[in-house]
């Protein structure tokens, strides 16, 4: 006969006791057993001296005559000392069955529809809500921009009119030099008109002045021969004279 050291539960509808027994592995869990060890409570804490109680001599010793301890009675006698549980590896025992998993997949969808929902409600409220908030922002802004591009665009005239200022200036300094340069063209072609003047005139003053110096080359012979015929009237009064005056007139 094969033995089996397990629980068997008692108690009421929801709130279980169970009792750790020695029983034939082929009876029923809540049925006939062979002696019982001790008691396990789930109500009391975990720390509590109450929630399991085991009588470690009788269960050392259907231990050493081959009873083999459930699962969870390992747990405890491991916890007791009288035996070294080697924990076990079950992956589909906390799976749920399929109609669970379709109820849960149905869940999370609504879930997912109800938080969708709420996240459209929220954007759809936020942006009401920041409606006027963003119409104010951007008035500011677009006032702020006018503000700053005013002083820019009377700093740009001012640039402009000392640009277009220096251009005049320049093109009246070009206007003056040109004036300045036919100024001195008219002066340099009334030069040369000027001594043009001079040298004709002294071109045509070149033959008087040698006629007049010719004259005045001549004019020394004409007075020797002037006092010559002077002198020689003066000798012919004399010898006239004293022709008439004769030998007495001495």
């Amino acid at each position: 006969m094969a033995l089996a050291i397990r629980l068997t539960r008692g108690g009421a509808k929801k709130r279980p006791v169970y009792r750790i027994v020695v029983a034939d592995s082929r009876a029923a869990r809540d049925g006939r057993f062979i002696e019982k060890l001790g008691t396990y409570n789930p109500l009391f804490a975990k720390d509590s001296p109450d929630r399991v109680t085991l009588d470690s001599e009788r269960a050392a010793y259907w231990l050493s005559v081959g009873a083999q301890p459930s699962d969870r009675v390992a747990r405890f006698l491991d916890a007791a000392g009288l035996m070294q549980r080697t924990a076990s590896v079950n992956a589909k025992k906390g799976e749920p069955g399929e109609k669970a998993k379709e109820r849960a997949e149905v869940k999370a969808n609504k879930a997912a529809e109800a938080a969708e929902a709420e996240a459209e409600a929220k954007v759809a409220v936020a942006a009401a809500v920041a409606a006027p908030v963003a119409a104010a922002v951007v008035a500011a802004v677009v006032t702020d921009a006018v503000a700053e591009e005013a002083p820019v665009a009377e700093v740009a005239a001012v640039e402009e009119a000392v640009v277009e200022e220096a251009v005049v200036e320049e093109a009246s300094v070009q206007e003056a030099v040109v004036e300045e340069a036919s100024v001195q063209e008219a002066v340099v072609e009334e030069a040369s008109v000027q001594e043009a003047g001079v040298e004709e005139a002294v071109a045509e003053d070149a033959p008087v002045a040698a006629t007049v110096d010719s004259a005045a080359d001549e004019a020394p012979v004409a007075d020797s021969v002037e006092s010559a015929s002077s002198d020689a009237a003066v000798a012919d009064s004399v010898e006239t004279v004293d022709e008439t005056a004769g030998p007495d007139a001495v």
